[in-house]
């Protein structure tokens, strides 16, 4: 049976509306990054689902959604690359700008001598200890508890900022690796984000109790200094979760919560990742 004129038209119509619906299918989708970011960001992208990305020298993990992400260093200059393969085999490339910050220079007096110019003994503990530490940030497993907005751990002041060079009992340090928030010893540190504690210990020389919760995709969180710690490795921890309670413990002057974020070997600020969930 022959269909009307109008059905025929109808349908010639329908012709550039399915194509156009299969050009913005989501293999075709343009990837997208932001146009520039800060000196210790982390960086959230999207791209096809089921793409290969790369960025300085790694393969960046996908999610089912097409998310990325991957942290910005201190002193990164940029521009920042990333190397994307569609599904489909076409390449793509984007470049992200980098926007410098300036690091002002804190003072910390009255920390204790052998922390500043520790002996030989102590020097090597702390190298043994901190490659613990670092093993455990280099955990890359497929999940996404980083995509959710992030809390604070506590309420208090920021007393110490991420990226600042430290000046310790009159020596230079390195740049600082966190972000310090002072709060009463004993003050509940809940999770900022849900996680898996990756590692856990009451008395490392330098940091004192040491905690670390990773989020998955190669982003962690560490908070030091603890005077408890309420977890253990391999917990699974929900955002909001007690886990620890700020301390003294290790080089520090006061009570305070260091909180540090890493992805991977890539300190980051956490002030940032609070920032980008308001």
């Amino acid at each position: 049976m022959r269909l009307p004129l109008a059905w025929a038209l109808l349908a010639l119509a329908t012709v550039p509306a399915l194509a156009q619906q299969t050009a913005t299918s989501p293999a075709s989708q343009p990837a997208v990054f932001p146009a520039s970011v800060s000196q210790g960001a982390l960086v959230f992208g999207k791209v096809p689902p089921g793409s290969k990305v790369r960025y300085a020298g790694r393969e960046l993990r996908v999610s089912g959604y097409g998310t990325v992400v991957f942290g910005v260093g201190r002193d990164e200059r940029g521009p920042l690359v990333v190397d994307i393969v569609r599904p489909d085999g076409m390449r793509d490339t984007a470049q992200v700008a980098v926007i410098p910050r300036d690091w002002p220079v804190e003072h910390v007096n009255g920390v204790p001598p052998k922390t500043v110019n520790p002996p030989p003994a102590i020097a090597e503990r702390i190298k043994r200890e901190q490659a613990l530490v670092t093993a455990a940030r280099n955990r890359d497993d497929d999940r996404t508890d980083f995509a959710k907005p992030f809390v604070w751990p506590v309420q208090g002041r920021i007393s110490g900022r991420f990226g600042n060079g430290r000046v310790y009992n009159g020596q230079p340090g390195a740049g600082h690796s966190g972000m310090d928030i002072a709060a009463a010893t004993g003050t509940p540190v809940k999770a900022p984000a849900a996680g898996v504690v990756t590692f856990a210990a009451p008395d490392l020389y330098l940091t004192g109790g040491t905690l670390l919760l990773d989020h998955g995709f190669g982003v962690s969180s560490n908070f030091l200094h603890l005077s408890r710690i309420d977890v253990k490795v391999g917990d699974r921890v929900e955002q909001g979760q007690v886990i620890a309670a700020v301390g003294a413990t290790g080089r520090a002057t006061g009570p305070h919560l260091h909180w540090g974020m890493s992805w991977l070997d890539v300190r980051i600020d956490p002030l940032l990742v609070l920032e980008r969930g308001k």
